[in-house]
This record gives C-alpha cells, sequence and structure tokens, in this order.
C-alpha cells in the first residue's frame, strides 16, 4: 500500500512539474502559436496576382511604428458603364500569407467584379514586424487610412471579409466605425483568444489569464453602427473555435440587418469549398447600396 501511493506521489509530481514547464513554455511561446507565420513557407515566397493573369497595383504601406506591410490592390476601370463601386478588404486568416488568398481574391475581383485590397499582416509573408494583437490592430488603422485618402477607393462602398484571426481585425475595424465601410462578413471567428483555449488545449482551461493578446470581439462588436450589414458564415464542426462563439457575436451584433448561416459537418478550415457559401456572399454583397457619385 505505502508502495503504491509512493508511485503515485511521484507520478503526481511527475505530471506537476511537466505541466508547469509546459505552461512556461507556451507563455513563454504564445505568440508563436497564436500567430504562427512561418507556416506553409509563408515568410519565403508570395505569390502575385499575375499568376492569376489579374492586373494589380504593389505597395508597401508605412505603418507609424515604422513597419512596412505588403499589400496588393486590384482596380476595376471606374469609368466602364459596368462598374459597381465597390472594394473588399479582405483580412486573412491565420498561417500564411496574400499569396494564398489569390484564389479568394480572383473570385471577388473576376467572378464578381469588385476592386479588392489585401495585406499581409506584420511578421507575415513580405511585412516587416512580429505579430501582435497591438500591432495588428496598428496595421489595420494603416491600411484603412490609406484606403480612406485613395482617390478611387475613397469613393466606393467597402465591405470587410474576415476568416478567423481576419474576423477578428474585422470587428475591431467596424468599431471604429469608418463611413465608408457598408458590410462586414465573418467567417469562424471567436469572442476573445482566451475563451478558444479551452477548447483547442482542454489542460490548459485554468491558465487563460496568461494569454496576453486577447482580440476582445464579444466587446468590440458592440461598439459597431447598426447600419452596417453583417454576414456570419459559422462552422458547426469547428475543432478550433467554439462553434457557439459566432452564435453570440451573431446575438450581440448591433446592426439591424444581420444573418448567419451555419454549414453542417464543416471544420474549421474548409467551410469555405461547402456549398452555397459563396452565393451568400455574392448576395449579401449585391445588396449593399454603392456610394453615391
Amino acid at each position: 500500500m505505502a508502495l503504491t501511493f509512493s508511485l503515485l506521489k511521484m507520478i503526481f509530481l511527475a505530471a506537476t512539474s511537466l505541466t508547469t514547464v509546459g505552461v512556461g513554455l507556451l507563455y513563454t511561446y504564445q505568440r508563436s502559436l497564436i500567430y504562427p507565420a512561418a507556416m506553409n513557407n509563408a515568410r519565403g515566397f508570395t505569390e502575385k496576382p499575375s499568376k492569376y493573369n489579374l492586373p494589380f497595383e504593389e505597395a508597401f504601406l508605412e505603418t507609424r511604428d515604422g513597419e512596412r506591410l505588403h499589400s496588393f490592390l486590384l482596380l476595376h476601370d471606374e469609368t466602364s458603364p459596368n462598374y459597381k463601386s465597390k472594394t473588399v478588404l479582405i483580412l486573412c486568416p491565420n498561417a500564411g500569407n496574400i499569396g494564398h488568398s489569390l484564389p479568394i481574391v480572383e473570385l471577388f475581383y473576376k467572378n464578381f467584379g469588385y476592386n479588392v485590397f489585401i495585406y499581409s499582416y506584420r511578421g507575415y509573408g513580405s511585412s516587416t514586424g512580429e505579430a501582435t494583437e497591438r500591432g495588428l490592430k496598428v496595421d489595420a488603422d494603416t491600411v484603412m487610412a490609406f484606403l480612406s485618402k485613395h482617390e478611387q477607393i475613397s469613393k466606393t462602398s467597402i465591405v470587410l471579409y474576415g476568416r478567423s484571426l481576419g474576423g477578428a481585425v474585422g470587428i475591431y475595424i467596424a468599431s471604429k466605425n469608418y463611413s465608408l465601410i457598408k458590410g462586414v462578413i465573418l467567417e469562424n471567428t471567436f469572442l476573445n483568444l482566451r475563451k478558444c483555449i479551452p477548447h483547442i488545449f482542454p489542460l490548459l482551461a485554468n491558465f487563460t489569464s496568461l494569454c496576453s493578446d486577447l482580440w476582445d470581439s464579444e466587446n468590440d462588436i458592440l461598439k459597431t453602427s447598426r447600419d452596417v450589414k453583417f454576414l456570419f458564415l459559422s462552422a458547426t464542426d469547428d475543432e478550433i473555435v467554439p462553434p457557439n462563439h459566432m452564435i453570440e457575436l451573431y446575438r450581440l451584433c448591433q446592426s439591424h440587418q444581420k444573418k448567419i448561416f451555419k454549414f453542417n459537418g464543416s471544420k474549421h478550415n474548409d467551410t469555405v469549398t461547402f456549398p452555397g457559401y459563396w452565393d451568400l456572399i455574392s448576395d449579401f454583397i449585391k445588396a449593399i447600396e454603392p456610394v453615391e457619385k
């Protein structure tokens, strides 16, 4: 009996030590986990829109804290009778750079006929710096300052399209109530990062306060204008963001015109491939009024 007790005590102490070490390592390297900027060779090479025969302007935007954001801008001829006077600002998900999102850029630009702007967050792709919540918010402010002053884009209705982390960035931008923002599309984003931890790492449920970057979307969404339209696209089997986060964000949203759609059987990264996904987005943007000339 004494031997059994001693053995259990040793196992308990070993497990406690491993947990302590694990938590310490996670705290130290948490931003590498939250922002896996190097995955998929994202820091090594960025594909350009020319691969898809898309006309584009390439620019590096200077942030107020000295970083440079790599971006692509795709414009339609504003003198064309078919010009739609709408711009989609694509806010990327995690683990990649803007080159990985070019098939989506092509859809918005070529198939739907909208102007498109897309950029890599600091620390991602060819952008400089290291990703942090504060830094990505500075990036978002920099992008909106650029678009608001752009001769052509400033005369269009802007729709934000954010997936996962990009959805949190989109909610932040919408909370600033820029007059150009007319619509927001959110896919599989979260109430805040700390509330995601138990879903992904159950053993760390008691250590969520150690997460230094919060992304408090559940409070930011309360600050958005009631006149901005919202579309929520949610995976029912999301293994990264608890599906009820999207439901709660929808409930909290103050918009007079909001809709939520659930994709049964979809997971965090494959919702975009499910039937009906792009039809919903197309109908949503079509219904947004263009800026009057």
